[in-house]
This record gives structure tokens, C-alpha cells and sequence, in this order.
């Protein structure tokens, strides 16, 4: 049987025994803890990475997505301009071919008036102007109407019968514009012309009227008073106002669209 002496350093060894061995436990838990809650934490800051990785990857593939939307759009916009430009220099090509009809089309006409008309270009009576799109006829009143008066003489109904079987055939606008020089209109003719107005737009409607007769459409007729204000000479000489007393008739293109 053991005695009371030497049971005590068995007690104290033993008690030591265990203090150390909750120490130790102790530490070693609370590492573990630690080493835990710094998983816990890192985990957290991943998942965090990872979400806001996936936000930018959603928002590339979106980006991306419109950006193909974009690129389709122009691929479509540029065969579209394309086609546009090839139909309009088609539509160039066309006008340009149809102009260039038009003014062969008028330059024999203009040759044929003036073969035509030649006593009278000669003798200054009549000038004729070939435009870009059109012809003009100046033709002085002397050879058409007697002073004061809105009547065709005979040399102005033969003159204007001339003009018309040239331009019965052509499609162009027909535009006759009455001038006069500035003397004003006085005594019994002021009845019936109360200005320069008057007479001039008398004399253009007499000259489509008979344009009409001899086979020109109406509907491709205009009658214009220009009075005294379009003069193409001073009017402070005979000469000058004999240049002015004329009538005008131009060749003008169709619209568009008609």
C-alpha cells in the first residue's frame, strides 16, 4: 500500500498533466477559429470577384451583342447606299442619254429654222438662239404687226405658220412673251390698250392662237406680257426702241414629273 507521501507527487504530476494538456487544447482551437473565419472571409471576397466578374462578362456579351446589331445595320445601310447610287447613276445615265436626244432633236430644229427663215435672219428681222435646253425666237414686231395694232399682217402669218411646223413635233413648253418699247399708248388705241400691258399681251395671245391653229398643243402654250419692262436696247433712239418692240418665243424643257 502506497503512502500518503508518495501518493502526492502522483496527484501533482497528474493535475500538471492536464492544466497543459487544456493549454494546448486551448491555442489550437482558437488557430482553428481564426484560420476559419479568414476562409470565411476570403470565400466572401471571391464570391464577390467572381459576381462582379460575371457581371462584366453578361455586360461584354451584351456589348458585344449590340455591336453585331450595329455592324448588321451598317451592312445593311451600305447595300442600301449602294443600290441607291447604282439606281441613280442609272437615272443620270438615262436623263443624260435624253438630253442628249434633245438637243440633237433641237439643233435640227434649229437648223431647219433657220434654212427656213433665212431672208429674214439675213435682214435682221429674226434672231434665233439655240440654248442648252431649248431654242429662242426674237422676231421684231415690224415683221409681224402693223404699228398699234395686235393683228398678224400677212409676212408675220406666214413667219409664225414657219415656226410652227417645226416645232409641232417637239415636246418641249412653248412660251411666247409679248415686248414693247416705253412709248406710251395714247388718243382711240388707249380704248383698247390702256398701257403697254395690254397690247403686248394681245400680240403674244394672237401669236399662239395661230401656233395652235397651225398644229402646236395648246396645253404646251403660255401667252406673257412683259410690257415695256424687259427691254434688250435703250429706248432713247428709234433703233433702240425698235429692238424692243418684239416678240419672244422660247423652247423650255417639260418639268419634271409630267
Amino acid at each position: 500500500m502506497n503512502s500518503p507521501s508518495l501518493l502526492f507527487p502522483k496527484v501533482l504530476l497528474l493535475g500538471c498533466s492536464v492544466a497543459l494538456s487544456a493549454c494546448v487544447g486551448k491555442g489550437t482551437h482558437q488557430q482553428v477559429v481564426d484560420e476559419r473565419d479568414g476562409l470565411r472571409r476570403e470565400l466572401s471576397t471571391l464570391s464577390k470577384s467572381r459576381e462582379a466578374l460575371e457581371a462584366e462578362r453578361l455586360a461584354l456579351i451584351a456589348e458585344t451583342e449590340a455591336l453585331r446589331e450595329t455592324s448588321n445595320d451598317l451592312e445593311e445601310r451600305v447595300v442600301r447606299l449602294r443600290r441607291e447610287r447604282s439606281d441613280l447613276e442609272n437615272t443620270l445615265k438615262e436623263r443624260e442619254a435624253e438630253l442628249e436626244r434633245e438637243i440633237q432633236k433641237l439643233s435640227g430644229t434649229y437648223d431647219g429654222l433657220v434654212s427656213d427663215l433665212e431672208a429674214e435672219v439675213s435682214a435682221g428681222q429674226i434672231q434665233i438662239e439655240q440654248l442648252r435646253e431649248g431654242l429662242r425666237l426674237n422676231l421684231s414686231q415690224e415683221i409681224l404687226f402693223a404699228t398699234g395694232s395686235a393683228r398678224l399682217n400677212g409676212a408675220g402669218r406666214s413667219v409664225i405658220a414657219t415656226v410652227a411646223a417645226r416645232l409641232a413635233d417637239l415636246e418641249h413648253r412653248v412660251e411666247v412673251q409679248g415686248h414693247t418699247d416705253n412709248v406710251a399708248i395714247t388718243g382711240a388705241l388707249a380704248l383698247r390698250y390702256p398701257s403697254n400691258w395690254e397690247l403686248a399681251a394681245a400680240r403674244a395671245s394672237e401669236v399662239v392662237r395661230l401656233l395652235e391653229r397651225e398644229g402646236v398643243g395648246a396645253e404646251r402654250m403660255t401667252a406673257v406680257s412683259y410690257g415695256e419692262h424687259y427691254p434688250v436696247a435703250p429706248n432713247d433712239s428709234p433703233e433702240g426702241r425698235a429692238r424692243n418692240r418684239r416678240i419672244e418665243i422660247r423652247l423650255l424643257p417639260e418639268p419634271s414629273g409630267r
